[in-house]
This record gives structure tokens, C-alpha cells and sequence, in this order.
């Protein structure tokens, strides 16, 4: 399952292919058992980023592909059932994951959608626990068994002032979202990994920011789009995919979270459905100017001393 042709630098077709039919066979077990909550969508992100992008702070350590989503699936499962103020719930379950990050020494953003993601869909389900360790095994198992970690640091810098920065952007987000009433749909899991991921890059810019924003709002219109149109699950997810692909080709967009927003469509409640493109643009746009303006008074504090 080679990713990219040495030659050429291209990501080939293969592992596309391989990754697109992973996540329809994930949206088709769903619909088979009836069960909506299978649907992972943090899971096609991590399909893409580690067969065909081959994102090293993905795959560097193999174990932690499915410990850390498993373990921080478990930490939202359980707080999502306490009897407190859903803001609340979003910003313990935040600081408990960077905890829990910091204690392993990873950088696995992916992590902190499996654990947003109970909140998100308010499921109080235990089983969800155990879907997420078995996709996350099989994610694993496909980069062992091809190596797609072969030649990679076992260690990387991890940059650990900005796991206090990343939950203090999002209570900001949260505020906003309560302030105004809608802090039900303040959740999409995997802006809040693009959000973590961006505070990492050494390099953040402004054209960064609207390329971020304006690809993941139209990978959300298009899952809502393809949503109402198509009533086959299996369908709609192979063409969301194929459809995501073309858009981050044509944007030269990199994220891997683009293939997760449109699988939000299948698990949210329709009333939230609707709202997500919206939800999408605004969260974007104030998260990552956040990191934007963060980065620059970071500059200018270097440039200074």
C-alpha cells in the first residue's frame, strides 16, 4: 500500500481506493445492524492520514492508534453521563484529554474527536467504547502490517504549552456558543482537531486560516447536500469521499478532517444537520484566527527577546 510514488511525490490511487472502501464497509455495517453509532467519522480521517497521507505524528507509534482514541472515548463516554451543565461536560472532557495526551507524551489529534464525539451525539452507550478500539485496531493493523512506519523517529518534538493554549481557544468558542444559545451545536469534533493540529505548525498564516475554513465548510455543505439527495448510507459515504478527494486536490488541502465532516450528516440529529455548514464556517473562522493572532504575538515575543 505504498502511499506516494517516490518519483513523482504523488499519492497514488491505491491506498485511496483501499481507505474509501474501509469507510464504506464501516457506514454499510451500520446500516446493516442498525446502528448508527458505528459511524466514526474521526475514523475516515485516520483512514486517509495514515494509508495515504502517511501523517508521521499519526503513525509513529503504532499502539497509540487505538489506545489513545479508546481511552479518550471512555473519558467523554463517562462524563457525557454526569449531571452537570453540557459547557461543562465539553470543557472537563478537553482538560482531562490534555491530561491524558500530556501523561502519554502523544500528539495524536485525532484522539480528541473520539472523545468529543459522545458529547456531540449525546450517547451514553458503552458499546460505542468498543467500536472505537475495533476500528482503531484495524487502522493499526493496516500500518504494521505494510510498515507505514518504517524509517520514522520513534520520538518527535511535542509542543506541550499548547495543550493549555488548545482548551483555552475552545472555552472562548464554548462562551460564544452559550452566550448566544446554541452551545448544542458548539461541538463539531473535527474542527476541534484541525484547531489542535494548527497550534502545532511551526508556520500559520492567514491564507492558512481561509483554506482551512473554506474547505471544511464545503465538505460540510457537500455531506449535507449528498445527505438529502442520495438514500443509500454506503452511497452517499463512497461519493462524500471521492467528492472530499477532488476537493482537497483542487484546494492542495491536506486535511485529513475533511473526509470526517461529511459522515457528521449520518449521526447528528437532522435539526443540526442542517446548521452544519454553518456551524462549520463560524467555528473555523473563530478557532483558527484565535491560533492566527496567537502565533503572531508568539512571533513577535521571539523576534523581541
Amino acid at each position: 500500500m505504498n502511499a506516494t510514488d517516490p518519483a513523482t511525490n504523488k499519492i497514488g490511487k491505491v491506498p485511496y481506493v483501499i481507505a474509501i472502501l474501509f469507510i464504506s464497509f464501516m457506514v454499510g455495517l451500520s446500516e446493516i445492524l442498525q446502528h448508527s453509532e458505528i459511524i466514526l467519522p474521526e475514523v475516515a480521517a485516520m483512514a486517509i492520514a495514515m494509508w495515504v497521507y502517511r501523517e508521521p505524528g499519526w503513525i509513529r507509534h503504532p499502539t497509540v492508534i487505538f489506545i489513545a482514541p479508546t481511552v479518550t472515548a471512555t473519558i467523554g463516554l463517562v462524563i457525557n453521563q454526569l449531571q452537570i451543565l453540557y459547557p461543562i461536560k465539553i470543557v472537563l472532557t478537553l482538560m482531562i484529554m490534555m491530561l491524558f495526551l500530556r501523561l502519554i507524551r502523544s500528539n495524536l489529534a485525532p484522539a480528541i474527536a473520539t472523545g468529543l464525539l459522545p458529547l456531540a451525539i449525546h450517547t451514553e452507550d458503552w458499546s460505542f467504547v468498543w467500536i472505537v478500539l475495533g476500528f482503531t485496531l484495524t487502522l493499526m493493523a493496516g500500518v504494521v502490517v505494510f510498515q507505514l512506519h518504517k524509517n520514522l523517529a520513534t520520538k518527535s518534538m511535542i509542543q506541550y504549552k499548547y495543550m493549555v493554549i488548545f482548551p483555552v481557544i475552545s472555552i472562548c468558542w464554548l462562551s460564544i456558543c452559550w452566550l448566544l444559545g446554541y452551545e448544542q451545536v458548539a461541538v463539531i469534533p473535527p474542527i476541534f482537531v484541525v484547531l489542535y493540529e494548527s497550534l502545532q505548525k511551526p508556520m500559520y498564516t492567514a491564507k492558512i486560516v481561509f483554506k482551512q475554513a473554506f474547505t471544511l465548510t464545503l465538505s460540510a455543505a457537500v455531506g449535507v447536500l449528498i445527505f438529502t439527495q442520495v438514500d443509500s448510507q454506503v452511497l452517499a459515504a463512497a461519493i462524500n469521499m471521492i467528492v472530499v478527494a477532488l476537493i482537497s486536490r483542487f484546494f492542495h488541502a491536506r486535511i485529513p478532517a475533511l473526509y470526517a465532516i461529511p459522515l457528521l450528516t449520518f449521526i447528528f440529529p437532522e435539526e443540526k444537520v442542517w446548521s452544519l455548514p454553518l456551524v462549520t464556517l463560524f467555528a473555523s473562522l473563530f478557532m483558527f484566527s484565535f491560533v492566527l493572532l496567537y502565533k503572531y504575538g508568539e512571533k513577535r515575543t521571539l523576534n523581541n527577546k
